[in-house]
């Protein structure tokens, strides 16, 4: 995504994209349904705890590492194999994004650092910082063209110009901005695809749309598809508002079914089925 030129709220722009209203209001009405469910009333902290296990779940499996949620909930070992340290990475990214909320208006760059920190466990040099000139990227499942550390540099700064001016676009245009542009750029040498997707949960939650993060985006994004999901970031890098639109309504359709799936464990909780 361009953020130079003379719009001075590009992310509010991009929500007069055809479809993109639509996408808005609908994944509002979504939203408040959950919010509107009397178990919520009650047991709020049980569905927010059972949202971040699944969104972790659904994060991972984009990530190469499709569990089963149950499996997910029986294993105490994150660290013996790849696909293990993918999920444990996941699970310490949904539990660590909840503390960075205030921070993250002010210093989105801090923000995105510490995920990465978090995400990768380890504190070597290249960790918990934008990659540099030469620096390889572990990021297999994302094939496209990777931009090089000065652009990465320039759109990394103007990502958190944009963050810390604020804007009037909807929270879905803007979670889907900063997930997009964070595949876009895979700014880390590793685990660009769970900061992205922990990123626009902070925005999400941040903004008021998900107070209580209890409509895990990755959760649908994973049940509609890594392949519908890099189709449409394809759309995002395009840049063409065709494309972008695509990608902010691929968006909003994830978060549209991550509520789907919390109002489900809201009627188990209500019938004693969990």
């Amino acid at each position: 995504m361009s953020t130079t030129g003379a719009n001075a709220d590009p992310l509010a722009a991009l929500g007069s994209l055809p479809g993109v209203a639509d996408s808005v209001e609908s994944v509002r009405k979504s939203v408040d349904r959950v919010y509107g469910h009397r178990v919520m009333r009650r047991r709020s902290n049980e569905i927010t705890s059972e949202a971040a296990l699944r969104g972790a779940r659904g994060s991972a499996a984009l990530s190469g590492a499709d569990w089963a949620l149950e499996e997910v909930r029986r294993r105490s070992d994150f660290g013996v194999d790849d696909e293990a340290r993918v999920m444990g990475a996941a699970l310490r990214l949904t539990a660590e994004a909840g503390q960075l909320l205030s921070i993250w208006r002010q210093s989105p760059l801090r923000v995105l650092a510490r995920l990465h920190l978090v995400a990768a466990g380890t504190d070597e040099d290249e960790i918990g910082r934008p990659r540099q000139a030469g620096e390889r990227v572990d990021e297999p499942l994302i094939e496209l063209p990777l931009p090089d550390a000065a652009e990465v540099s320039g759109r990394l700064e103007g990502l958190s110009g944009l963050i810390i001016a604020g804007s009037s676009a909807p929270a879905l245009v803007t979670a889907a901005v900063v997930q997009g542009e964070l595949l876009a750029l895979r700014p880390f040498v590793s685990h660009n695809g769970l900061v992205a997707r922990a990123a626009a949960r902070i925005v999400l939650v941040g903004s008021g749309l998900d107070p209580k993060s209890v409509c895990p985006a990755e959760v649908g994004h994973a049940e509609l598809g890594r392949a519908a999901y890099l189709a449409a970031l394809d759309g995002y890098v395009s840049g063409t508002p065709e494309g972008m639109a695509a990608w902010i309504a691929h968006c909003g359709s994830a978060i549209e079914l991550g509520a789907r799936e919390s109002t489900a464990v809201c009627e188990a909780l209500q019938r004693g089925a969990a």
